[in-house]
């Protein structure tokens, strides 16, 4: 309902326009409240931040310190992208934010609101560090605008975002420009997660003369033994040990985490108590209970994946293939995306594959385009109006597994109804 008013208010615009003079002529009315936010900690790049910001937020908590979050995109509500260190922004709370930021008269993107809410909101709270998410790219991205954060956190860059590029500047060496050549040379760190050799070749030229200390991603390594992995680096061995997180590009994130944790003084002990209770909405979700799940029958399982971008489709497919149980797959997505591309990685995967519209989003692919998609891959497929319709197509008595992806907006539908 929120989100519905914003993209309807004659001064907010939802289309993505990279530009910093509006949201800093905004705060300059507010009188700066992002310079009272303390250690702030921005998380940028392509496939990963929101589960490696989840996890320093679930290691700082742990160590009895509190942390502000801002993220994008929430799945069942609104709230989910303010978090206060102790609790969500109410929806009252977000409402008296925008009639604050409507009296600057300064036309803003719906991204950048909700930018200034968070910080607005932030700035009041005295809480030890405040997690941000940055959004497509990061350059000209609204939370670029800390002059001195604590830490500056890079997770796997990919192709996701070239979308957002010129056309003649379409390249995988812009995206990590976009995303690297403007993080801060005042800045405690930067962590540099685990990248493909190539793009970290890359980051390490863009960040040749950033002053700043940076911390590469082969300061630490994930190792597995029998059927466990392990974060390792010259001091520590911990063992991640977690029923939740899956994928080995998660546990890679979860890892990345955890140095970062280590790094800002939370002791190993506190680290391995809390690895068991981190999970990941959205990510490789089982649902086990609810509305949805008790439709199924005793002999079917149910999963949730946001993945939509192409390396998060291998780190997917990768999983799934460990999976014994036949699998069905109900398959929605946004068009800024690239569907053939990001469907090819699950050839041989799905027993049957069946497309849907993401339900309340007029930038969803309909199930149509979808299903020509999954023909033209020689994928079995059927197209279905909606998810329940969807359902009712796989769900039986046989033994399987539900695998619902492409797109996180279509996650945060499915965990609304169940």
């Amino acid at each position: 309902m929120i989100y519905n008013q914003l993209a309807n208010h004659k001064l907010f615009s939802k289309s993505v326009n990279f530009d910093l003079k509006r949201i800093k002529l905004a705060l300059k009315k507010l009188n700066h409240p992002e310079k009272k936010l303390n250690n702030v900690i921005n998380f940028l790049g392509s496939s990963g931040k929101y589960s490696t910001l989840h996890s320093v937020k679930c290691f700082i908590e742990a160590n009895k310190q509190t942390a502000t979050t801002y993220i994008s995109p929430s799945l069942k509500d609104i709230k989910e992208r303010f978090w206060m260190g102790h609790r969500y922004l109410t929806h009252q709370e977000i409402k008296h934010s925008i009639k604050i930021i409507e009296k600057l008269k300064v036309k803003l993107t719906i991204f950048e609101v909700f930018t200034i809410i968070f910080i607005m909101n932030a700035s009041k709270t005295n809480t030890d560090y405040n997690l941000i998410e940055a959004g497509a790219l990061f350059a000209k991205d609204s939370t670029n605008v800390f002059l001195f954060p604590l830490a500056q956190v890079v997770v796997n860059i990919n192709k996701q975002h070239l979308n957002f590029l010129d056309k003649d500047k379409k390249t995988l060496d812009e995206v990590v420009y976009q995303k690297v050549g403007f993080l801060s040379n005042f800045t405690k760190y930067i962590f540099v997660g685990k990248q493909q050799p190539n793009v970290l070749r890359k980051i390490k030229k863009c960040l040749k003369r950033n002053k700043s200390n940076i911390i590469y991603p082969n300061s630490w390594k994930l190792i597995k033994k029998a059927n466990e992995y392990f974060y390792t680096d010259k001091k520590n061995k911990i063992k991640l040990s977690t029923k939740t997180i899956h994928s080995k590009g998660l546990l890679e994130n979860l890892g990345h985490a955890i140095k970062i944790a280590l790094d800002l003084k939370i002791s190993k002990k506190i680290i391995e108590k809390t690895i068991p209770k981190i999970s990941f909405e959205g990510r490789f979700q089982y649902l086990s209970r609810g509305k949805i799940k008790n439709k199924l029958y005793k002999n079917e399982k149910i999963m949730i994946d946001g993945a939509h971008a192409e390396a998060d489709a291998k780190n997917l497919a990768n999983y799934l293939k460990t999976i014994k149980l036949p699998k069905y797959g109900i398959w929605a997505m946004m068009k800024n995306k690239e569907p053939n591309q990001f469907i090819k990685h699950f050839k041989g995967i799905f027993k049957k594959l069946i497309t849907i519209p993401i339900e309340n989003e007029q930038s969803s692919m309909s199930s149509k385009e979808l299903y020509q998609i999954a023909l033209k891959n020689k994928f079995n497929a059927e197209k279905a109006d909606n998810f329940n319709v969807a359902l009712k197509k796989v769900s039986s008595k046989e033994k399987k597994l539900l695998v619902c992806f492409g797109s996180l907006y279509s996650c945060g539908n499915i965990l609304n109804k169940n």
